[in-house]
Formats: C-alpha cells, sequence, structure tokens
C-alpha cells in the first residue's frame, strides 16, 4: 500500500466533501470551495476512523485503489496529497512569503496589481489571480516583505515562482526576490591580488 495514499484525510470540523458520480470531489469550507477530478480508476468515500492514540471515531475521506500497478500506486498517493492540499485551503489556507533584497528595490499593491520596483529601468507590473489575495509592507531599514495568500497550494505556490522569476537571487550579493528564509548559495567575488 501507499503509505501517503492508505493514511485517511481526516475532515475538520466545518468542512463538507462531496463526491460526485463523474468522481469530481468538492471541498466547501469556511474560506470558500475547491474541487478537483479524480482518475476514476481510483474509490474515494467519505467515511470514518478511528484514531489510534485516543480511540475516537472521526470523519474523514478514504481512497482505494483496485490493483498493485504501478500507475494505481502513484495515482493513490497522488490524489490523497491533492485531497488533503484542498481540505487545508478550505480550512485554514496559504500563505507565502517573499522578500526583495537590493537597493531601492520597492512593492506597493494597487488593487490586483503588484507594482514592483527591482532595479530596471522600468517599473514592472504583474496581475494576480482573483484567487490569489497580496500585501506589501516595508518597514524601516528592512527589505520589502509581499505576502500572497490563497486557498488554493497549487496556484499560490505558481504565483509565487512566478514572482520570483522576474528578479532572481544572484550568488554575489544575493540581490533579488527570494522567499523568507531561503539560503542563497553565494559566492566569493575576484580577488583584488589574484593576477
Amino acid at each position: 500500500m501507499s503509505r501517503i495514499g492508505k493514511s485517511p484525510v481526516n475532515l475538520p470540523a466545518g468542512v463538507v466533501v462531496e463526491i460526485s458520480p463523474a468522481n469530481l470531489v468538492s471541498v466547501k469550507g469556511p474560506l470558500g470551495t475547491l474541487s478537483q477530478k479524480v482518475d476514476p480508476d481510483i474509490k474515494v468515500e467519505v467515511g470514518t476512523y478511528t484514531d489510534t492514540r485516543t480511540g475516537v471515531e472521526k470523519p474523514a475521506v478514504l481512497l482505494s485503489r483496485p490493483t498493485d500497478q504501478p500507475r494505481h500506486r502513484s495515482l493513490h498517493g497522488l490524489y490523497r496529497a491533492l485531497i488533503n492540499n484542498m481540505v487545508v485551503g478550505v480550512s485554514k489556507g496559504y500563505e507565502i512569503k517573499q522578500e526583495l533584497v537590493g537597493v531601492g528595490f520597492k512593492a506597493e499593491m494597487k488593487g490586483q496589481v503588484l507594482e514592483m520596483s527591482l532595479g530596471y529601468s522600468h517599473d514592472t507590473h504583474f496581475m494576480l489571480p482573483s484567487e490569489v489575495t497580496a500585501t506589501a509592507v516595508t518597514e524601516k531599514k528592512g527589505a520589502p516583505i509581499i505576502t500572497l495568500k490563497s486557498i488554493d497550494k497549487q496556484l499560490v505556490g505558481q504565483v509565487a515562482a512566478k514572482i520570483r522569476s522576474l528578479r532572481k537571487p544572484e550568488p554575489y550579493k544575493g540581490k533579488g526576490i527570494r522567499f523568507v528564509g531561503e539560503q542563497i548559495r553565494r559566492k566569493a567575488g575576484k580577488s583584488a591580488n589574484a593576477k
């Protein structure tokens, strides 16, 4: 059995999962609704599981596969992870923080447009999808920080990667857009007395 696929997806209070006959899984929660089409070979059902520590029965989404073929094993773990991401998204949401490191780097939100000064001759404008909300904060003597929030983990990660690609951190001074807490591999510059 897939170690990820066989583990149940715990449903927190206020989260409702509906499965259509066409294997379309819809997850509704306090923050919104998400849906995912599941391969017809993978069986998805809402049931209960017994917590081993407390012995209490809890509601959960359970997935099963018909055979142990490599394809079925990979789909089993994949769809369990995707459904778990949807459940976490509609109950808690996802947040990614990025910082702009560089002299004169700025970030400002204007509606759904993120306006950034990234050291180019022109400002960079980035249109955010309607499902993603962002805030740009600049503290005194600190790098501007962009905070992205969404219920869709895949979408917020994709938007963050796209923003980072506008000015990737360079290895000498570390200037560019990086995730908060990200370690940049630095290179030594040229030696002054090298000939």
